[in-house]
């Protein structure tokens, strides 16, 4: 047997063995796509807590800076999230083809402590906002 015959055998175990665990790959791909919608949201709160500032003159500096840092650190944190989700979908999908499991518990304690600075920065932001 040559390669190109190897390789097709393969694709076709592949395809027979996710064929038989349609469930488990239907969850995995639900999970990713909310890990999206997550990265999405983040990024919309992003670009929410910047323009609220930065439309208003009655801000001082510090808060401009506040906003930009979330700004940012919430966008760069989306597009983390998609690469994490992307990574994590495709190594789930091969351990549910090999009949493993491994939990994303690095994945999530990474995203919460990251989601724990944004929310101290943005009440840092709503304390100014309230003092202006």
């Amino acid at each position: 047997m040559d390669r190109d015959e190897a390789h097709t055998m393969e694709g076709m175990m592949t395809q027979i063995d996710e064929s038989k665990l349609v469930q488990q790959h239907l969850a995995n791909e639900r999970t990713y796509l909310a890990w999206i919608r997550t990265a999405i949201a983040l990024v919309g709160l992003g670009f929410l807590s910047a323009s609220i500032v930065f439309r208003s003159v009655i801000y001082s500096e510090v808060g401009l800076i506040i906003a930009a840092v979330v700004a940012v650190f919430a966008v760069l944190l989306g597009g983390v999230l998609v690469a994490l989700a992307t990574r994590d979908y495709m190594r789930k999908r091969e351990d549910i083809n090999q009949g493993h499991f491994r939990s994303a518990v690095r994945m999530i304690r990474m995203i919460f402590y990251f989601l724990i600075v944004i929310q101290l920065l943005l009440l840092v932001l709503v304390v100014l906002m309230l003092q202006s």
